[in-house]
């Protein structure tokens, strides 16, 4: 047994020449990238900081969609839940095809006309995702860098930290969607690699087919099975490992979970969450959001066959290492007890891929990893520069709102590495089972008020927060007994009680969803509601009307208005002594382009006032339109076909 562990894993290092060309050349191609996007940009405004000046065109926007949601977690994710389960778990990318179309042609036109910069204004919750999605990541990084790499955690995830962090705070959105978009090829060329290599090792598609079922780790009939107490279906692949749809009661993910509950989390993430949205804000009209929505769906299909299907074929390959059931065993593969399918991907990697590609894959893995930091890091800035700093300063320059939004990408940085020992210390089965639980218990309520208060005018103010209050309350009564009892495993069962925590996940998201939305809608109907005055433009039956909007907090927003003018003022005061900066020595010059953007974005701050006064126009091209509805159609019917040939 530890001569099979010994020789299947962890020795296996990226140490070749060829390699290492390969992912130093990948670094030198996104720095460069980063920097050549830093200064053709004008990063010296809010709008261009943070919005990159609502400039970018479609494909942009649908590359930076993708790239921002395949990070590193789904390489290891999706690969370990399908070598685990099978392919229902690509149900959560394919549910996605549909979600986008909802945020490119319901909610984004609502979010250009009432002229938002955010929608992460669901503070708490809004802030538990940043630090869930931050965890998931690193810790899915850390999991290939520990197995293939060999390397130092600490050395590994720091240097990925401050390269991400470099071109995050010096070129703001605009960096970050040119740097997706080179990310997003080079994800999908390795990845194509990998599953040609995979299939031809397993021996094609039918061959897959025939050998999943009998992928049982040999080496457990040389253990005492009445010491460890393990079934058989703990080791051996499920009979509906090739079915999207299944079982509703016995199912381990049940085919009404995965229509309706997967939606609903769906809906949240796609259509209401600051890394997604964000993009669609920084395009230049509502033809290239919908656009980039089809190009992210299309981009969808891909995880089924590129990460979901190499993890099955990992476990017909090493179902000693990845189907790993007895914890000594698991603990000297992977190093923890509950299983090894989180280590699938990075087998194969390390295992079929030849030198200078097996560097290839690495720089794919770290291209997810850093293309999810950079988001992370950008709407964290994002949220709590627009929607906490000018609560706490409402007249705060926008000089101010740049530095204050690098600053705090810093701290996160800081609190990311602090964070490593408990990335370390993780023990977890399944890591997308993990990631899609946290989120059915804290995204339900958000996709219900956001829902609501785009679609139904009743909704108020009052309505939206006892219904995010209420939600959040529901949702941790389910996540804290089950972080106390623990989810448990074919191992190791929980003792959680069966009222709390015996229903499907996916399940209590749908449960939570309604509960909120009766909540939200109880109190809206019980409590006086907002005149039309004060929704023009803000819900989408109101989004093309040209009537005036008075604000309820019409006092601050014109004390804001009024700041920003008498800022703007100073500025062009201040251009005309543009001539003494250029005295600085060379290293302060750098700085100040780093830190307050080059001198051509400072002339450019007359633009400022039409990134985030001027209202945006949503009226479309007809033909552009007709083009974009007609592709969103054929990609629904394609989407449809799959779901119905791996029903």
């Amino acid at each position: 047994v530890n001569m099979s562990v010994d020789k299947g894993f962890n020795n296996v290092t990226i140490n070749n020449p060829a390699d290492i060309t390969i992912i130093i050349g990948y670094f030198i191609v996104v720095i460069s990238v980063g920097i050549w996007s830093m200064f053709r940009t004008n990063r010296g405004t809010v709008g261009g900081y943070f919005l990159a000046g609502r400039t970018m065109t479609w494909w942009p926007v649908g590359a930076s969609l993708f790239a921002s949601n395949i990070g590193s977690g789904h390489f290891v994710g999706l690969a370990g839940t399908g070598a685990a389960s099978g392919i229902a778990v690509g149900g959560f990318e394919w549910n996605a095809l549909f979600i986008v179309l909802l945020l490119g042609w319901l909610f984004v036109p609502v979010y250009l006309t009432a002229g938002v910069s955010s929608p992460g204004s669901a503070g708490l919750l809004s802030a538990s995702n940043v630090y869930h999605s931050l965890y998931v990541d690193m810790f899915s990084g850390a999991v290939f860098i520990q197995q293939a790499l060999g390397w130092n955690i600490y050395v590994a995830v720091i240097a990925l930290l401050l390269i991400t962090a470099l071109y995050t705070v010096t070129g703001g959105l605009a960096a970050l969607m040119y740097t997706d978009t080179v990310q997003t090829f080079v994800i999908i060329a390795g990845a194509f690699v990998l599953t040609g290599f995979s299939f031809a090792e397993v021996g094609g598609y039918n061959s897959l087919l025939a050998k999943y079922s009998s992928a049982v780790p040999a080496n457990f009939s040389s253990m005492d099975p009445q010491r460890y107490n393990i079934s058989q279906q703990c080791y051996t692949p499920r009979q509906d490992a090739f079915s999207l749809l299944r079982d509703p009661t016995t199912g381990d993910l049940p085919w009404p979970g995965v229509l309706f509950g997967i939606a609903i989390v769906g809906g949240w993430y796609w259509c209401t969450d600051q890394v997604i949205v964000q993009r669609c804000l920084a395009a230049r009209s509502l033809t290239h959001v919908k656009a980039g929505c089809i190009m992210c769906g299309y981009l969808k299909l891909l995880p089924m066959f590129l990460m979901v299907f190499p993890g099955m074929i990992s476990r017909v390959l090493y179902p000693d290492e990845v189907g790993c059931v007895v914890p000594e065993l698991c603990k000297q593969v992977c190093g923890t007890e509950v299983g090894c399918s989180n280590i699938a991907y990075p087998k194969l990697v390390v295992s079929i891929m030849p030198n200078g590609l097996r560097g290839l894959m690495l720089a794919v893995m770290l291209a997810a990893l850093m293309s999810s930091l950079a988001s992370i890091f950008n709407s964290s800035s994002t949220l709590f520069t627009m929607d906490i700093w000018t609560r706490i300063r409402p007249q705060a320059t926008e000089r101010e709102l740049i530095v204050v939004g690098r600053i705090w990408v810093l701290c996160i940085v800081a609190i990311s590495i602090c964070w490593i020992p408990v990335v370390q210390a993780a023990q977890s089965g399944q890591l997308f089972d993990y990631i899609q639980s946290i989120s059915s218990y804290l995204a339900p309520p958000i996709a219900s008020v956001f829902l609501l208060a785009v679609f139904v005018k009743r909704v108020n103010e009052m309505g939206a927060f006892w219904g995010l209050i209420g939600g959040l309350v529901m949702g941790l009564c389910r996540m804290l007994p089950e972080f106390w009892f623990g989810t448990g495993s074919c191992i190791f069962p929980s003792y959680c009680p069966f009222l709390v925590c015996g229903i499907h996940y996916l399940y209590f998201a749908i449960i939570l969803f309604l509960c909120t939305s009766v909540l939200v809608l109880l109190v809206s109907y019980c409590t006086e509601p907002i005149d039309d005055q004060h929704l023009h433009r803000l819900v989408f039956s109101l989004r093309y009307s040209k009537e005036e909007r008075t604000d309820l907090d019409g006092e601050q927003e014109e004390k804001a208005r009024r700041a920003l003018r008498e800022t703007q003022e100073r500025t062009r005061e201040n251009n005309y002594t543009v001539a003494e900066e250029e005295e600085k020595s060379g290293i302060c010059q750098l700085v100040s382009r780093l830190c307050e953007g080059s001198k051509g974005s400072q002339d450019l701050n007359q633009e400022a006032p039409e990134a985030t006064e001027q209202m945006p126009d949503i009226s479309e091209d007809p033909v552009w339109k007709h083009a974009v509805d007609a592709n969103a159609l054929v990609m629904m019917a394609v989407a449809v076909f799959l779901w119905g040939y791996y029903a």
